[in-house]
């Protein structure tokens, strides 16, 4: 039997350099012109950790698979951000999992609703959003690498 697990660690520790730097690694393959973090919308290490945010890492067996963080915009508002799935792991439910957990940690921080932006050259991540009720909004941010940006209330 598979085990599916989701549970917070420090956003600035090893396990989570690693994985976000597989995350990184695989947008620069998948981009064009290719991925640089530093041109990204930052989220702070600080900004990931209650009461603010929470940085979350899917395991499957015990084996890490994947991250995903959530940080409060204001009082009401959460932004995902950083989600990401170890290829060999997708097809699975992770991702499902992981922007669930994510849901929930946002709701947990006490937002009302969830936003996100996404690159128009992540289709299946663009179809998990909106499989899972995320809609189209104007842009809220001027990420560089963004062409989607979706919002869901958390009711």
């Amino acid at each position: 039997m598979t085990t599916l697990t989701f549970a917070p660690e420090p956003p600035d520790g090893d396990l989570a350099a690693d994985l976000l730097g597989r995350y990184f690694r695989e947008l620069d393959s998948r981009f064009p012109d290719g991925f640089d973090a530093a041109r990204t919308v930052a989220a702070p290490s600080a900004e990931l950790v209650p009461p603010y945010g929470t940085f979350l890492i899917a395991r499957l067996d015990g084996r890490p698979v994947g991250c995903g963080a959530v940080r409060l915009l204001d009082d009401v508002t959460a932004e995902i951000k950083r989600m990401w799935i170890d290829p060999a792991a997708r097809g699975h439910g992770v991702g499902r999992g992981m922007l669930a957990a994510l849901e929930g940690a946002a709701r947990s921080l006490g937002a009302k609703t969830a936003r996100l932006d996404t690159s128009a050259h992540l289709a299946e991540a663009i179809g998990l959003y909106r499989s899972a009720g995320f809609v189209e909004i104007p842009a809220y941010n001027d990420n560089e690498y963004a062409a989607h940006w979706l919002e869901k209330p958390l009711g």
